[in-house]
């Protein structure tokens, strides 16, 4: 849609000024006579006509306004210059850009003229004298500063011949939510001026919603869900099989970084089947189901305490996830629950054997160990020293931020070499040094990609596209994440200090394990193929650093060496 709007911009920053300390008088006609016809205040005929129409309103016009208006009137029409001039500024309108990326804003001159020797003002609604940028003499002046470095001439399409030609387009890199609205093109000449609004429409698309399921009396299920990451705020909907259903909590939480966490949760019945979809109103819609049917409820009230649970969770994503399978393992501590152990023939209980079995499992994985190196590829977002990595501090960044604001995205995340075509692998990787607090925030597994995305504000990493990770967030402090769709909740009581990621590529399997409790977390099943690298994302806040820990060398045999280095496993266990 094409828009020609004619809009009188007053020059002079102080009849702007006294045009409203009069409008905030009583004595409005008073003061607006004596002000503005003696000079030097400049009496405009749009001002006229401005003020006749606010006047005429109220029907409290006063009659020397009036007056004096008829008389400014009928001297412009027999003496004064045109107001209107040989150009008419035009743009299209609105235009819409995702956060993170570039936008042009097309304005051009109607007719085609030269525009290189006539002055060019951008700038945001009521900020004429603070433009976004302002040209004039053929140099750039005055910037506004949360636009310096992000604005210039742009093109309005590929046969624009830019200033020449009348293309007058302001060019916006990195737009953040906060260049959401007008922006006003602004050309003058000796002649006269015009200018015409650009609406700019910002949108961000959030991550896969978070299901969430905790079982209750009566057979009834809480189901939550929870999405961040959106610009403007989205919609959440929630479903049963196919029928709406009104949550019974429905937040929305404006972050830091300006975009907005959608949280929002429901009781159902232990036969539901719930989905939440998340979304921008006209835009693509991420959604997650759930078969509460198909979750087998392990935990009794009256147990749940304590003892070693096992259960497996299947959760149905909207985008279905091909041949793969999860399963984990919960440790309850509560020493006088282990009397209630049944024993077998040995005299050990069922929590006894399940310790030796991970036990046994630790250790076979140990003697795949390979010592992997980070793959530092100058990322500004990332601190790496030999094999040692952490997100940059925000002084660091030379005025820039993370262009992802606030979330863990691939913007901080990094590759390990080389990759793995087949064969058993073992890493292990420290997050916890001396005198500091153990990491909240990280991710660790591996991924099929053979470059990680350097801009990720509109692309979440899963298993669908490659990416086989578990995750620590602060902001879920009693649980870890698979990179699922949705992704699956996996509750925990202590954050491990050291996690060890086993790989076996040829059986399709990806363990992670907190090495201090010789405990098995959880376990992906999935069909690899091609390369497969290890992935490390040391996250965003903590003090610690993630350190990959590498062991002795030892000489390579087999597929153990076929792109790492094989070691000798010097652990103490």
């Amino acid at each position: 849609m094409k828009m020609k709007v004619k809009v009188r911009v007053m020059q002079a920053a102080s009849y702007r000024g006294q045009r409203r300390n009069c409008r905030e008088r009583k004595d409005y006609p008073d003061c607006w006579i004596s002000r503005f016809l003696v000079p030097p205040f400049k009496l405009h005929i749009s001002d006229c006509v401005t003020e006749i129409s606010r006047w005429s309103y109220r029907n409290t016009m006063d009659r020397r306004v009036t007056g004096l208006c008829l008389l400014m009137l009928f001297i412009s029409s027999c003496t004064a210059a045109p107001t209107s001039t040989n150009f008419v500024v035009t743009t299209t309108s609105p235009v819409t850009v995702t956060r993170g990326h570039q936008v042009t804003l097309p304005c051009w001159l109607s007719p085609q003229q030269n525009a290189e020797d006539l002055e060019v003002r951008w700038y945001r609604t009521n900020r004429f004298d603070s433009p976004v940028m302002h040209y004039q003499s053929k140099k750039f002046k005055y910037e506004e500063p949360a636009y310096v470095g992000r604005v210039s001439f742009g093109l309005k399409d590929a046969a624009s011949g830019g200033l020449k030609s009348g293309d007058v387009s302001l060019k916006l890199l990195n737009v953040t939510t906060e260049d959401t609205g007008d922006f006003f093109c602004y050309v003058s000449s000796s002649q006269g001026y015009d200018s015409a609004p650009v609406n700019l429409f910002v949108t961000a698309s959030g991550s896969p919603p978070f299901l969430s399921v905790v079982w209750g009396e009566d057979d009834k299920v809480n189901v939550s869900c929870e999405s961040e990451g959106w610009y403007p705020q989205p919609v959440l909907r929630w479903s049963d099989k196919k029928q709406d259903v009104e949550p019974q909590s429905l937040v929305y939480r404006n972050l830091s970084s300006g975009l907005f966490l959608v949280h929002s949760w429901l009781l159902l019945s232990s036969t539901s089947e719930p989905s939440c979809s998340v979304g921008l109103s006209d835009k693509e819609v991420k959604e997650a189901k759930v078969s509460l049917g198909t979750l087998h409820k392990t935990v009794e009230p009256e147990s749940s305490p304590g003892g070693w649970v096992a259960f497996a969770l299947l959760l149905v994503a909207a985008l279905a996830l091909a041949a793969l399978g999860v399963m984990y393992y919960r440790k309850k501590v509560r020493n006088a629950q282990l009397g209630r152990d049944q024993m077998d023939g040995n005299g050990l209980s069922e929590t006894e054997k399940l310790l030796a079995e991970e036990d046994e499992r630790l250790s076979e994985a140990r003697n795949h160990y390979v010592n992997v190196k980070l793959e530092d590829r100058n990322n500004p977002y990332l601190k790496v020293a030999g094999n040692k990595v952490r997100d940059t501090h925000p002084k660091d960044l030379s005025g820039k931020s993370f262009p992802d604001g606030d979330m863990v995205t691939c913007v901080t995340a990094i590759k390990g070499t080389s990759g793995f075509s087949s064969g058993k692998h073992y890493w292990e990787v420290s997050m916890w040094r001396i005198n500091t607090e153990i990491k909240q925030s990280w991710w660790v597994g591996v991924t099929s990609a053979a470059e990680i995305p350097s801009n990720s504000s509109t692309s979440f990493p899963n298993t669908s596209n490659g990416f086989w990770f578990l995750s620590s967030s602060p902001k879920r402090a009693n649980s870890f994440q698979f990179s699922t769709q949705p992704e699956i909740s996996i509750p925990f009581h202590s954050r491990p200090e050291t996690v060890g990621v086993y790989l076996d590529h040829d059986s399709g399997e990806l363990s992670f394990y907190n090495v201090e409790e010789k405990t098995l977390i959880g376990s992906f099943t999935a069909t690899f193929k091609g390369d497969i690298f290890p992935l490390f994302n040391p996250g965003k806040g903590d003090t610690s650093v993630m350190e990959v820990v590498h062991r002795e060398v030892q000489s390579q045999t087999g597929d153990e060496g076929n792109c790492a280095e094989s070691v000798e496993n010097k652990t103490e266990t």
